[in-house]
């Protein structure tokens, strides 16, 4: 069910710009009313929006049509492109994050966002490499929807990129990999890991390019170059 509660904070997408990019967040509050009414404060300091907001029963709320733009992404950057918010659809996924008690998402939470994400992708063209997180985007500022996330699962409705079984390769450097990727490589290495490790070896969030993290990296970079 969608149930549309707009958001004044809203403009038009720049002309002839295409929507190419995903971005999967949570909302890091205590309440699915907390979020949502942020999301919906007009003139506040900071506003924000996203285009969907998707509750822990699988209630979906609309907020910013699709063909315009939300104000979600903040400052980011993926495979060289900056500024997401005016190429991208951001879903906000209810959940209270790392600073509130960060918990599991619920099954039935899952499949209204690969619902979602499903119909999104067959509206615009976005390859499954730009099916992304917050964290993936501004890995310096943001952890979101994080560790807990079952990404996996989405990749097996046809949502975005997994590496599936990933044997093991030569040591080798895991900067070009992280870039080849789309990660922005003006960063630490350690704080592009964590990004990396949130989002496709969840498992163990280290930030170190381990033997198992660099097999996966290997292996995300061939899917992103495919």
């Amino acid at each position: 069910m969608i149930r549309h509660t707009p958001s004044p904070n809203q403009d038009p997408r720049p002309a002839g710009q295409p929507v190419d990019h995903l971005v999967l967040h949570y909302t890091g509050m205590q309440t699915a009313r907390d979020a949502i009414a942020l999301l919906c404060e007009a003139g506040g300091p900071k506003p924000v929006s996203s285009h969907y907001v998707v509750e822990e029963d699988g209630l979906i709320h609309c907020l910013v049509p699709e063909e315009r733009r939300a104000w979600h992404a903040g400052i980011s950057h993926w495979r060289g492109a900056e500024g997401l918010n005016g190429r991208s659809i951001g879903i906000e996924v209810v959940n209270p994050g790392h600073d509130w008690g960060y918990r599991p998402f619920p099954a039935l939470q899952m499949a209204a966002v690969a619902e979602l994400c499903r119909g999104i992708l067959a509206r615009h063209t976005i390859p499954a490499r730009n099916v992304v997180a917050h964290s993936d985007i501004a890995p310096d500022r943001k952890q979101d929807p994080g560790e807990l996330f079952d990404w996996q699962g989405l990749a097996g409705c046809g949502v975005g990129l997994w590496p599936g079984h990933a044997p093991a390769v030569p040591e080798q450097p895991a900067l070009p990999l992280l870039a080849a990727i789309g990660y922005r490589t003006d960063l630490p290495l350690p704080l592009l890991l964590t990004a990396f490790q949130r989002h496709w070896r969840p498992a163990e969030v280290n930030g170190q390019a381990d033997a198992d993290t660099l097999a996966r990296l290997v292996a995300v970079a061939r899917l992103a170059a495919a």
